[in-house]
């Protein structure tokens, strides 16, 4: 583990810190892809994430010159939780109108996002990216979603967002609707800003109705019973991450992850002579791998994209092997080309492909680290086979990651 301490010089909620800003979890990712149409069924209809929101450049003041240069121009939010989006869907031809390709031709996750504390520290990181020469693409407030953010580039292109206050999507299933998007930004806003609830109370004054949103729909036409509940398919999505990249330099993207990020290097595995890399910001083992492109071959995966594996973890073991079950009968594509040794503090897991060649790890259990700062030792770790027995022992940290307590649908 990196032990190297650095000058703590930033004041982050009374704790110092060596930057202004402290970053709490992975929050959203999303894929650009060639047929949107698979990508939502399998996202939506398979997976379970929900569409809370269809943002259309066509018909976006402003937009339309750019939406004809799209081959689709919807982009598409989903989620599993609470949060108005966890994971966004768009057609692969948005990342060259944003310039994505320009940097690097196998880019297509269109976001990797990272939820900090407070708004304070979404600026304040805005201006320390500035005095560190990191790439900023914009900073302000996206619509929908209501969330403040700055976004940057890591050193392979991929876009990084630092993001503060995503909207709530609550027992109503309902989203903001598009007359509250006034309160967007396109630039650095002045601080303080008002409250979420000031936004509401002020959006009423106005006349605009607050129910007119969209309103969040769950169905396969299939009923299964999980854990007491009723739900469209034999699983529930409880928490995204770890994403897993293939990277030009490990040693540079680790640098710039740990260093002007302030991730910390959980553990490197060499494997077959590749150096990977996994990191972390909170307790969990880690919320970021890095392997080098040169492996990307060796694995036999998509050599078209630079995203290795992104986690889908479930609610249980039991819902882990029901979801394998169920996605076989489906006809999704397995994989076993990724051995256990790139995934180090996952036991159990299976990797399935989307219909964009996008591998996803699906797992139930991600080890914790606790504060001493120190990962179990590998041969402490549950022993897995190829035969997955109907129940397992429990580890020490099992359900200590689940974070998400319902309601399931």
């Amino acid at each position: 583990m990196d032990t190297i301490q650095r000058p703590a010089t930033y004041d982050v909620g009374g704790v110092r810190y060596p930057r202004p800003f402290k970053i709490r979890r992975l929050g959203h990712f999303g894929f650009n892809v060639a047929d949107m149409g698979k990508g939502l069924d399998f996202y939506s209809r398979l997976l379970g994430f929900r569409v809370t929101d269809t943002r259309d450049f066509s018909k976006v003041p402003g937009r339309e010159e750019m939406a004809k240069r799209l081959q689709d121009p919807r982009i598409v939010f989903m989620s599993h939780n609470a949060d108005h989006h966890a994971f966004l869907l768009a057609h692969k031809s948005l990342g060259a109108i944003f310039g994505d390709d320009a940097v690097s031709r196998d880019v297509t996750v269109n976001q990797i996002t990272w939820q900090v504390g407070t708004m304070d520290e979404v600026f304040a990181a805005a201006d320390y990216f500035r005095q560190h020469d990191v790439e900023i693409r914009r900073v302000g407030r996206d619509m929908p979603g209501s969330n403040w953010h700055t976004y940057i580039r890591d050193p392979d292109g991929h876009t990084v967002e630092l993001y503060y206050g995503m909207e709530q999507i609550g027992w109503d299933g309902r989203s903001k609707p598009e007359s509250m998007y006034y309160r967007a930004f396109r630039e650095t806003p002045e601080l303080p800003q008002i409250s979420e609830e000031q936004e509401v109370r002020d959006a009423i004054a106005k006349g605009i109705d607050i129910n007119a949103g969209n309103v969040i729909r769950d169905e396969t036409g299939e009923e299964y019973v999980v854990a007491g509940t009723r739900l469209p398919r034999p699983f529930k999505v409880t928490s995204i991450g770890p994403m897993s990249l293939f990277v030009a330099d490990v040693g540079a993207s680790e640098a710039f992850y740990t260093q002007t990020m302030g991730f910390i290097r959980t553990e490197v595995v060499t494997w077959k002579g590749h150096r990977c890399v996994f990191l972390r910001n909170g307790s969990e083992h880690h919320s970021l791998s890095l392997f080098p492109k040169a492996l990307r071959g060796e694995l036999g995966l998509n050599p078209d994209t630079s995203c290795a594996s992104m986690g889908i973890e479930v609610g249980s073991y039991q819902q882990l092997r029901d979801a394998v079950s169920y996605l076989k009968k489906k006809g999704v594509p397995f994989t076993d080309v990724i051995p256990p040794e790139l995934y180090p503090g996952v036991d159990y897991a299976a990797h399935i492909l989307d219909p964009a060649g996008h591998c996803l790890m699906l797992h139930y259990y991600m080890e914790r680290i606790g504060w001493d700062g120190k990962p179990r030792p590998a041969e402490l770790r549950r022993k897995v086979g190829k035969d997955w027995p109907e129940a397992i022992e429990p580890l020490s940290d099992t359900y200590a990651d689940q974070t998400f307590m319902g309601p399931l649908g």
